[in-house]
């Protein structure tokens, strides 16, 4: 299968133009839940692709205010490339997300392409995922205080955590979602409430920290510091060590999620991401 015909095509990207400010950044990724935003320049009625921004971009360089001075060169594919290969820059370079471009911006393949494609059976998705999973498995106990899973989650540099209960056993899954969700911003408050950090808690920011590298950067973040039990996914799905790439990926569309924990009867065994079913093609 080639890029061109798993991208998203350049009629459905949302970009930003140069000259322009972090502001119309800043629209895109809050509101649309984006991780990074093209940044393209017209000129004589030609569009140029320039970079992209991420998130992490905006959080490295919080006092920068110009695109030009915040977006990045990235690598580029083409839509004759095929989607083995681009699976393997996506793994080389640590991308999610890779421009198509030819001259100019003809579309993005994204990490998710590539898992849809294994999932259609487009792309190879025969292995079985006990034989590519991680075996090292991020964790956290259920009754940590928010506040402090995300900084797990920060220094693992992982956007999840399989939540463990008393016994060790796992008792659910918390992702870098589920805590954007309960973030809140707060400006010139005094009392934010009882579930809230305090002005003086050690677990309050200045601006949002990278999660997984995905955060957004804002004035003032409070998290919740409630034990994890009350914000993680209680109803796990779960993949056993027979089941095919294909299945896997069928079954993270289906859900909406980036990774599956591994199991052999009731035993954690280990994790099965999105980046693993990439890595299997490359």
């Amino acid at each position: 299968m080639k890029v061109g015909e798993a991208m998203t095509p350049r009629s459905e990207v949302v970009t930003v133009e140069l000259p322009g400010t972090r502001d119309d950044v800043l629209e895109y990724l809050q509101e649309r839940s984006f991780s990074s935003v093209p940044v393209v320049k017209t000129t004589d009625g030609v569009e140029e692709f320039r970079g992209l921004i991420s998130r992490e971009d905006l959080i490295e360089n919080p006092d920068e205010d110009q695109l030009a001075m915040l977006m990045r060169d990235v690598p580029t594919t083409t839509q004759d490339t095929t989607l083995e290969a681009v699976a393997a820059l996506m793994i080389d370079e640590g991308a999610r997300r890779v421009p198509v471009v030819d001259g100019e911006l003809e579309g993005i393949v994204t990490v998710t392409d590539v898992v849809r494609a294994i999932a259609d059976g487009d792309a190879d998705g025969g292995e079985a995922v006990g034989d590519i999973a991680s075996r090292d498995v991020n964790t956290t106990y259920v009754e940590v205080p928010l506040t402090v899973a995300e900084r797990e989650l920060y220094y693992a540099n992982l956007p999840y955590a399989v939540v463990l209960d008393e016994e060790g056993e796992m008792d659910g899954v918390l992702t870098e979602v589920d805590i954007i969700d309960v973030a809140r911003v707060v400006e010139g408050e005094d009392d934010t409430g009882d579930s809230l950090a305090d002005e003086d808690d050690d677990w309050k920011w200045e601006s949002i920290k990278a999660v997984g590298k995905r955060y957004l950067p804002t004035r003032n973040v409070e998290i919740p510091a409630a034990p994890v039990r009350e914000f993680m996914t209680d109803d796990v799905v779960t993949v056993s060590g027979e089941k095919t790439a294909k299945q896997a990926a069928q079954t993270m569309l289906t859900n909406d999620i980036e990774q599956i924990p591994l199991v052999r009867g009731d035993e954690l065994t280990g994790i099965v991401r999105d980046v693993n079913l990439v890595e299997a093609i490359r």
